[in-house]
C-alpha cells in the first residue's frame, strides 16, 4: 500500500489488488487500485476503506501508522458506499476501535445493519450535510443514489475542494508510481481511457442516467481534486474525468468511437468464413473493427468493447432453432447492461432452419435497446458469391450509419 499527500491535512492510501474477479464477475488483467482517505483536523475521520481480505486490514493499519494515524485513535469513518470492497474491513476496525462513528447515507446505515449488524454510532446524513473535524477541516456530503448501489454519496473537503467520490470517476488498473494526473506519461494517460471505459461499461453503465446526475451535482461544488475510490487522482484537471464520464455516459446512449465491434460465434467455419472477409473490408475502409469471438473473449472485454463502439456486428449460425448460445448470452449481458442505440448489423448460417436472426431481434427488443439495423441477412450453409455480397452492401450501409454518430 502506498501513501500520498494530496492536500492539506488529507493523504491518500492506496492498494493494489490483483488476480481477482471484480464483483466476483469481471476479470481485471491489470488489477486495480483499492484507494481510501485520510482528513486530519483537530479530529480525524477515514473515508472509506479496503476489502476484509487476509493481509488488506493490517496493510490499511501499517499504511496509517506511516503517517502518524493510530487507527485506535480514529475518531469518524465515512462509508461513502457500502460494497464490501470499501467497507469489507470494518468488523476488524471495531477490535481495535470502540469509539469510532460511522457517517454515511441513509441507505447505508441500513446496509451497515444488514450486512455487518452495525447499528451503533452511526449517524445517517443527509444531502449537503457537514461534519467540523477542527483546524478549518470541514467535510460535507452529496448523496449520488445508484451510482451505483442506492446508497453512494461522495465526501467534499470544504477547504480544499477535494472530492472523495468513491466509484464515481473510478477507473481499473493498479498504480505503482504515479498516481496523479499530471504525473501519468502519455501512455499510462492512454491505458486509463481503456481501463476507465472498462470498468464504466462493466460496472457503472446500467446506472448511466444516474450517473449524470452525479456529474451536473459534481459542477455545481468548485471542486478543484477529484480523488477516487479505484485509480488515479485528478489534481492537475479535474474536469478532464468529469468530461471522460460525460463521455462514457453517451456511450451508453449510442454514441461511441469510430469502431465496429464484431461480436460472433461459428461452429464449422461458415460464418467465420464470412466474418474474415468483412472484417478485412473494414480494415481497409480504416475503421477499427474489434473482433469478438465468444465464447473465447472475456466478457469483461466483450461489454467495453461494444460499449465503446459506434457500431456492432452480430454474425452467429442458428444452433437447434435459436441463435449460438454463446452470442446469445454475450447479446443478453448487453441487455443488461443496457447499451442502446447503437448502429447495427447481424448475419449468419443455418442448416434445415433459420432462427438466429429471430433470436437476436426478440433480445434487443426484450431489453428495449433500440438499435438501429440494417436488414440481416441468413444464409442456408456456406454463403453464395451474391449472399456475401449482400453482406458486404449491408456494412456499407452500417458504415454509413457510423460515420453518423461516431465522435
Amino acid at each position: 500500500m502506498k501513501t500520498k499527500q494530496i492536500a492539506d491535512g488529507i493523504y491518500m492510501l492506496s492498494m493494489n489488488v490483483e488476480d481477482i474477479l471484480f464483483e466476483g464477475i469481471w476479470s481485471i488483467a491489470n488489477g486495480v487500485t483499492l484507494n481510501s482517505y485520510i482528513v486530519k483536523g483537530e479530529k480525524t475521520a477515514l473515508v472509506d476503506g479496503v476489502i476484509g481480505w487476509d493481509g488488506a486490514v493490517d496493510t490499511l493499519y501499517a499504511s496509517l501508522k506511516e503517517i502518524d494515524v493510530d487507527p485506535s485513535k480514529i475518531d469518524y469513518v465515512i462509508v461513502n458506499h457500502m460494497e464490501p470492497d470499501h467497507s469489507g474491513w470494518i468488523d476488524n476496525f471495531k477490535k481495535i476501535n470502540k469509539d469510532f462513528k460511522i457517517i454515511c447515507s441513509p441507505k447505508a446505515a441500513d446496509l451497515l445493519d444488514s450486512f455487518f449488524g452495525i447499528k451503533d454510532n452511526v449517524t445517517a446524513v443527509k444531502d449537503g450535510a457537514t461534519l467540523d473535524l477542527g483546524n478549518g477541516k470541514i467535510l460535507s456530503f452529496h448523496l449520488v443514489p445508484n451510482v451505483h448501489w442506492p446508497d453512494t454519496m461522495m465526501t467534499l473537503d470544504e477547504e480544499s475542494k477535494t472530492l472523495m467520490s468513491c466509484d464515481m470517476y473510478g477507473a481499473f488498473g493498479k498504480i505503482e508510481e504515479h498516481f496523479f494526473d499530471d504525473e501519468m506519461t502519455d501512455v499510462e494517460k492512454d491505458n486509463f481511457e481503456e481501463e476507465g471505459i472498462r470498468y464504466f461499461s462493466n460496472v457503472m453503465g446500467t446506472f448511466a442516467p444516474q450517473v449524470g446526475k452525479a456529474i451536473e451535482k459534481t459542477e455545481t461544488l468548485d471542486v478543484k481534486i477529484i480523488a477516487p475510490g479505484h485509480g488515479p487522482i485528478y489534481r492537475g484537471n479535474p474536469q478532464s474525468i468529469i468530461n471522460d464520464y460525460k463521455r462514457y455516459c453517451s456511450y451508453r446512449m449510442g454514441k461511441g468511437k469510430n469502431e465496429i465491434s464484431i461480436l460472433w460465434g461459428s461452429m464449422y467455419g461458415m460464418t467465420e468464413r464470412v466474418v474474415k472477409e468483412i472484417r478485412e473490408m473494414l480494415e481497409k475502409d480504416g475503421i477499427k473493427v474489434n473482433s469478438l469471438q465468444m465464447p473465447y473473449v472475456d466478457t469483461s472485454d466483450m461489454v467495453s468493447a461494444i460499449f465503446r463502439s459506434a457500431g456492432v456486428i452480430i454474425a452467429a449460425p442458428t444452433y437447434e432453432y435459436k441463435l449460438f448460445p454463446p452470442v446469445a448470452v454475450a447479446l443478453d449481458e448487453i441487455g443488461r447492461k443496457k447499451i442502446s442505440k447503437k448502429a447495427a448489423f447481424c448475419f449468419g448460417s443455418y442448416g434445415w432452419s433459420g432462427g438466429a436472426q429471430k433470436e437476436i431481434m426478440e433480445l434487443i427488443e426484450k431489453y428495449k435497446l433500440g438499435w438501429d439495423f440494417v436488414e440481416p441477412v441468413e444464409f442456408n450453409g456456406r454463403a453464395s458469391d451474391e449472399e456475401l455480397q449482400i453482406i458486404k452492401d449491408g456494412v456499407e450501409k452500417l458504415i454509413e450509419k457510423v460515420k453518423k454518430i461516431a465522435e
